[in-house]
């Protein structure tokens, strides 16, 4: 059903080293609880999320009913709004020194610096913000596809390399990388009838648990996986009841403070719950049978807080009750942008960017109301965020990265 990726021997700068761990897998097949099953179409039929990144940008230029889709969920909108007020930030954005970025999500190590993958150069940087410098590190074998990546508390760097389809780890100290590859999937080429076709299960976001173990979402295999770093062991466990290929598509991942691991299924209206001791899952349907899911992150109340690709649309599940709670960014008379970033800060705060508007926006819970700051300088297009000791708020944009003291 799989078969391994062989890795021929790395070309590496310097002196970093590189190697292919082959991880032990054992595979899982999670109790899945029954939930609202559609059929739709998917939105998403092409592996990578350049592919994401490029819908994300494209979002940003069009205008009301461009899309009959975006336009249809547009003027369903079956959340009332919340009223959003413009609040001052001080802004400062650090330009990229080479074009065609292409990032995602950031990550701030101990030192305070920022790490991302730059899918268009093919590297892993980091920003310095005390010397304002920036490095590109060429990964062993990378298909310009990292999208998660996350420091371990002892300061070493994990990522998901999708195209290349392994998760990565690289020591900044001895500049050694440790690959972990996944298993390829054989599945029916579209083009040729008689003929299959190999795709990478496509590792997309990451998430650490509290015995240092590495959880992550497979969005073609619609599975989840979880790494043993001190073993090596790899398990992965499938997401319904007969394994599928390119359907749920499980994008963001989470573990709230019980060790719960969370995640979201972008290609339905699904987030979902999976308990790590006894490998039950169960998924949640969300408002809205076209709402798809994307990030997730929990707070310290154990409420659940997702993003989506409706318009305006940020989300709460509490799983005492099992309901969800929806708060929707104003349209003022003009189609509003999908939430895409997402970050819950330890005192509560949860802040999402709007890519289009060029914002990020902080929710204010109790008054029921959106804070939005917008970026100073126009197209910069925000997507992931993370919290820096000094609450500071850095971003990664189209390109730049910047910085926000709110």
């Amino acid at each position: 059903m799989s078969q391994r990726q062989q890795f021929p021997q790395p070309h590496l700068k310097g002196n970093e080293t590189a190697h292919a761990k082959p991880a032990r897998r054992m595979v899982v097949h999670a109790h899945r609880r029954p939930a609202l099953e559609a059929n739709r179409q998917r939105l998403w039929l092409l592996l990578g999320m350049s592919v994401l990144f490029c819908m994300i940008s494209l979002a940003a230029l069009m205008q009301a009913g461009s899309i009959g889709s975006r336009q249809t969920l547009v003027r369903q909108r079956p959340f009332a709004p919340i009223p959003a007020l413009a609040a001052a930030g001080t802004f400062r954005e650090y330009p990229f020194p080479r074009p065609d970025n292409e990032v995602m999500r950031p990550a701030l190590d101990h030192q305070g610096r920022l790490w991302f993958g730059a899918m268009g150069q093919n590297a892993l940087v980091v920003f310095d913000p005390r010397t304002q410098t920036f490095q590109y590190l060429t990964p062993p074998h990378g298909h310009h596809s990292i999208m998660g990546v996350l420091v371990a508390p002892d300061d070493t760097i994990w990522f998901a390399e999708q195209a290349a389809n392994y998760l990565g780890h690289y020591d900044p100290a001895t500049r050694h990388y440790q690959l972990y590859p996944l298993p390829w999937l054989t599945v029916p080429d579209p083009g040729h009838p008689k003929q299959v076709q190999l795709l990478p299960s496509a590792p997309n976001e990451l998430a650490l648990d509290g015995h240092g173990d590495i959880w992550f979402t497979e969005f073609n295999a619609d599975r989840l996986g979880r790494l043993d770093p001190r073993t090596g062991q790899m398990r992965q466990y499938t997401l319904s009841a007969q394994a599928s290929v390119q359907t749920l598509y499980p994008y963001g991942v989470t573990i709230d403070r019980q060790g719960t691991v969370w995640f979201t299924e972008s290609g339905t209206n699904q987030l979902g719950r999976l308990d790590p001791s006894t490998g039950t899952l169960r998924v949640f349907a969300a408002p809205g049978s076209h709402t798809l899911l994307m990030e997730v992150d929990s707070d310290a109340q154990g409420a659940i807080w997702v993003t989506s690709f409706t318009p305006g649309l940020l989300l709460r599940f509490r799983p005492g009750s099992g309901t969800f709670t929806s708060y929707l960014a104003p349209a003022d008379g003009k189609e509003s942008s999908a939430f895409y970033g997402l970050l819950v800060t330890p005192a509560g705060d949860v802040w999402v960017t709007n890519v289009a508007e060029n914002v990020l926006a902080r929710l204010d819970v109790a008054a029921q109301r959106l804070l939005s700051y917008h970026i100073p300088k126009p197209g910069s297009q925000p997507l992931g965020l993370v919290m820096d000791s000094s609450h500071a708020l850095w971003f990664t944009g189209v390109n730049a990265v910047g910085v926000m003291h709110p």
